[in-house]
């Protein structure tokens, strides 16, 4: 993986996203092998791995073992950790790769404006990143920083040179993720082209194209439509575009973006921005199989050093540099280690040298034993084998790395493929053969030990022994409901039983009736043969290679159960016998949950033999009462029963199940639909049952509601007269008898019949009003209609003797919504003036322009924070006194307020310091005013205006007569010094904001005062 970094070997990114294919994959692998030993051990060492790559990465023989720990190391930490990460990205390119290949799926998105950039891919941002970091001198290539590429320049100057010429084709824009057009490219002199933003080139003459005639604007917008309308293109096999109206345009092995540009130099569309991108799109059905056994290579195998650990068999045959462990006993006492030379012979004290070579260890065994008693009298021998030699082997033909192979002596043929990497995807793994002085000695099937675990073939190698890896045989692909859906070599396999039992056998899934073999017979086509395996004849049908055999899955539908689901405890799919009734099933109240609907569960019926879909109602209490009865319906297989609540919606069940009915619905045959609406429990439409009367609409809507009016409902009829015209009837039904069971009144229902239910007049919900503050009993009190604010205080008890009338507060629902929609109006009506005063000062260079620009922005935001508080002014004490035009008609959700007895006068607005003070009767207005510091060089002093505790509002006229400045205070009220506006251009609007602002603010803080 830390090869990647420097742009040799393609890697794959932290997010899984693969960066390359087979192709670079193999052109960064020469790259590297290009280099000298000593230039590889220098990059390696830059990069962490360690040296001594040359033998992992160079060619001809490669040592995996006699002994040599190093070299173990060398092939465990390189070999393996590189090359196998190297094979699988050859092998299985992950999804997301960018780079196109045959058979992607892709989308071309194409128009004559900029695509925004919200649809950037990933490519596009990772260019715009590069190319900053060109612009900021900061190359990177391949995520490696410039400290690394100065520390391979000093150990390899080959390996620099070739990262130097990479460095010069990005920062120039024309390395693969290039997508920049020449000086208009950010920090770049590239040669590329794109679309890429960047400073503008002063000598860049902008191109004058030509208007297009309407003709011609028809037949591009023409162009552009038919290619959207083709989304999404396949490519080809061998990776080319297929546009409506183009040649094949070959786009494999580039990524998105150059792809793009590959299309946009088509004249045609030169002109058009062009977006493409590959779905990542997982393959399905045959594309998805892979060869079978070839993945057991893909496991990493740390180290073929010589076994020492295991016994040695009988069988093995001993030749030079093996090791025999002597060990000598009675009358000697001696341990020998003897090595067989390259003579064959062993070299044993006393005895002289002994030839062992090409013998079997059991026989060398004896014979030494033997010989052993017979001349050294009194002397006993142990013999057994200490180290084995290592040997080599070659594998040759279609595997992963052909080559020599330093192997233990003890090593099989599976030891020589695991060296060489395994078997190619066109290698045979039925045909592997060994090979021993030209003559083939054991055929190899590998199937054997995958599948029946038979290592019989997999014999010992001798040195110099040759794997031979043939191409692939005849292959079957095997899918669908078999345990090893995937594509076989086949070797004496000859029908299409001994076919699926090479897969594994079938799930219990399978549908055995249902498989179809794909194949090209002799003319060339490719047909389908329809195969039952469960005819014992059609499973001796022969095969031939390239055959496709894919076996169906069984239905997912219940063809002898009962499902039962919704409100239930028990819930799930119940056994069927001939007979079953609902009871025998739901066979009391506690099989429901709480609040269940006892009077309606729906039933969903399939009715052979076409599996038409009908809907049925059952009464369950009515069930239960009387098991076995009309109301115990019978069941049939497959019915699926759905209990209710009496207080969800039944849409989420109904709705699907009425859609189906529509779907079966044609012109001779209305749809089977009814609908309940008004005053029931549970309103909407419901499928319709034949024979279903108006007692059972009513009892699928839940009911009815507690403010139904039981007397009399309607029932709206609609028909269609003469095949022309859609005529409505309208049905008086008596409601009351219906309820009743009368069954003269209970008229039976048809197909898109409505229902509607009455409500009684003035019916709601509890009516509720609040009493805060100085009330003897504060409280909620629940209200009838018309009753009054002073009706309630009555039951309240009326105030304390602490409590402040004119001070009350009185908010409504109603009263606030509107107020908050006409706030919400006049922060829009501010905004724009804001906007025309900008504009306006702006044009006119006006200097005061920008100080009212200020103003009115603080306005605007005390505006959008003020929310409406829904007062009502009143007069409390006129209402207690029994004055009818100040009594309060009181509504759901009004609340009163009553505070405490009030000391102070509150100042607010443009003084120095607004505050509070305690209230004095011989203070005028003016005074509470100086109190506070005075007015501020902003305040407007002839529109000061006090708000009474009650929240009506005393206003100066300017009239002469009038001298504001005596205006009598009382406790609780408010002075407030507005802003002079009159100097701003939108003098009147500005004015009553601000007046309503302070106007919300006070209401609002008597309010939240509790």
């Amino acid at each position: 993986m830390a090869l990647c970094a420097i742009g040799f070997i393609p890697c794959i990114p932290a997010s899984g996203q693969s960066s390359t294919d087979s192709s670079s994959m193999d052109n960064g692998l020469q790259m590297l092998q290009g280099l000298s030993p000593d230039q590889r051990d220098a990059i390696m060492n830059q990069l962490g791995i360690g040296g001594g790559a040359g033998g992992a990465l160079g060619g001809g023989s490669q040592s995996l073992g006699g002994g040599n720990q190093q070299n173990d190391q060398l092939q465990g930490a390189v070999d393996q950790d590189f090359a196998d990460q190297l094979k699988r990205q050859q092998e299985e390119i992950d999804l997301r790769s960018p780079y196109l290949q045959g058979d992607d799926w892709v989308i071309v998105s194409i128009d004559i404006n900029p695509l925004p950039p919200l649809y950037q891919s990933p490519n596009q941002q990772l260019q715009q990143q590069q190319q900053q970091q060109l612009a900021n001198g900061l190359p990177s290539i391949g995520g490696l920083p410039a400290s690394a590429l100065s520390a391979i320049q000093a150990n390899s100057p080959a390996a620099a040179a070739a990262l130097g010429g990479a460095a010069v084709q990005s920062s120039n824009g024309v390395g693969p993720n290039s997508n920049t057009n020449g000086n208009n490219a950010n920090g770049g002199n590239g040669q590329g082209t794109g679309n890429a933003s960047g400073p503008a080139n002063p000598n860049l003459q902008p191109v004058v194209k030509p208007d297009l005639t309407d003709e011609e604007l028809k037949e591009r917008d023409k162009l552009l439509d038919l290619i959207r309308s083709k989304n999404p293109y396949q490519l080809s096999h061998d990776g080319a575009l297929f546009l409506p109206g183009f040649a094949p345009i070959p786009l494999g092995g580039l990524t998105e973006d150059l792809a793009a540009l590959r299309i946009q130099v088509e004249p045609a569309v030169r002109d058009f921005y062009i977006r493409v991108t590959k779905l990542p799109l997982k393959k399905l059905g045959t594309a998805a199989l892979k060869p079978f056994g070839y993945d057991l290579f893909d496991r990493r195998v740390s180290s073929f050093a010589p076994v020492t650990n295991v016994p040695v068999p009988a069988d093995y045959v001993m030749g030079p540099g093996d090791q025999v462990n002597v060990q000598l006993y009675g009358n000697q006492n001696r341990q020998l280690m003897l090595i067989v030379g390259r003579d064959g012979r062993i070299q044993f004290p006393i005895l002289g040298p002994i030839n062992v070579t090409g013998q079997t260890f059991e026989s060398v065994k004896s014979a030494l034993e033997a010989r052993v008693e017979r001349q050294m009298i009194g002397t006993h021998a142990s013999i057994s084998m200490a180290d084995t030699r290592a040997i080599r082997v070659f594998v040759l033909g279609d595997a992963k790395r052909p080559g020599s192979y330093t192997i233990s002596g003890l090593g099989t043929i599976t030891s020589a493929l695991f060296a060489a990497g395994g078997v190619r995807p066109v290698g045979s793994l039925r045909n592997i053969q060994l090979k021993r002085q030209g003559a083939i000695v054991r055929r190899f099937d590998l199937y054997d030990m995958l599948i029946r675990g038979d290592t019989t073939d997999d014999v010992k190698l001798l040195p110099g022994d040759v794997i031979f890896i043939p191409p692939i045989g005849s292959t079957i692909a095997v899918e669908g409901e078999v345990r090893r859906p995937a594509i076989y070599e086949t070797k004496g396999e000859t029908s299409i039983a001994q076919i699926v039992q090479l897969a594994g056998g079938l799930t219990p899934e399978a549908d055995l009736g249902n498989a179809a073999l794909t194949r090209i017979d002799s003319a060339q086509h490719r047909v389908v043969l329809r195969v039952d395996l469960a005819t014992a004849g059609v499973k001796g049908e022969p095969v031939r290679n390239g055959d496709n055999l894919r076996v169906s899955r069984l239905r997912p539908k219940i063809h002898a159960g009962v499902l039962v689901q919704g409100y239930a405890y028990s819930t799930g799919v119940y056994a069927f016998h001939p007979g079953m009734r609902i009871t025998n099933i739901l066979r009391a109240v506690d099989d429901l949950k709480p609040n269940a609907d006892l009077h309606y569960l729906l039933i969903r019926r399939e009715l052979p033999p076409d599996d038409r879909i009908v809907i049925l109602s059952a009464d369950l209490a009515a069930a239960l009462r009387a098991p076995g009865s009309a109301a115990d319906m019978p069941l049939m297989p497959r019915d699926q029963i759905t209990a209710f609540d009496l207080q969800s919606s039944r849409d989420r069940v109904i709705e699907p199940l009425i859609q189906e009915l529509k779907e079966q619905s044609h012109g001779g045959s209305p749809e089977a639909v009814v609908r309940i609406e008004g005053s029931a429990k549970v309103p909407g439409e419901y499928p319709f049952e034949e024979g279903m009367t108006v007692r059972d609409l009513v009892r699928a809507g839940g009911s009815l509601s507690d403010g139904a009016y039981e007397r009399n409902a309607e029932l709206t009829r609609y028909q269609v007269v003469n095949g022309d015209a859609r005529k409505a009837e309208l049905i008086e039904v008596n409601l009351a008898a219906v309820m009743r069971g009368d069954p003269t009144a209970n008229i039976r229902l048809e197909p898109f019949d409505n229902l509607s239910i009455k409500g009684v007049q003035a019916w709601t919900e509890r009516d509720e009003v609040i009493l805060r503050g100085e009330v003897k009993f504060p409280g909620k009190y629940a209200i009838k209609r018309g009753e009054t604010l002073r009706s309630v205080l009555l039951r309240a008890g009326g105030l304390t003797d602490f409590a402040f009338s004119d001070g009350a507060v009185f908010t409504r629902k109603e009263l606030k919504d509107r107020e908050q929609k006409e706030l919400d109006m006049l922060a829009v009506r501010m905004q724009n003036d804001i906007a025309f005063l900008a504009l306006q000062g702006a044009a006119a260079n006006q200097a005061g322009a920008a100080t009212a620009l200020s103003v009115g922005q603080a306005l605007f935001t005390q505006l959008k924070a003020t929310k409406a508080v829904g007062r009502l002014v009143i007069d409390l004490q006129q209402t207690q006194r029994g004055a009818k035009y100040m009594d309060v008609t009181l509504r759901d959700g009004d609340e009163l307020i009553v505070p405490k007895k009030q000391q102070e006068v509150t100042v607010i607005g443009e003084v120095q310091s607004a505050t509070s003070h305690l209230y004095r009767p011989e203070l005028s207005r003016d005074d509470y005013i100086a109190m506070s510091g005075g007015k501020t060089r902003r305040a407007d002093g002839g529109r000061i205006y006090v708000v009474r505790a009650n929240g009506s509002v005393v206003i100066n006229n300017g009239g002469r007569w009038y001298n504001s400045g005596n205006v009598r205070i009382k406790p609780g009220d408010t002075i407030v010094v507005p802003l002079d506006a009159e100097h701003l251009p939108l003098l009147p609007l500005w004015q009553a904001v601000t007046q309503i602002i302070y106007n919300v603010a006070i209401a609002a803080a008597a309010v939240h005062s509790f």
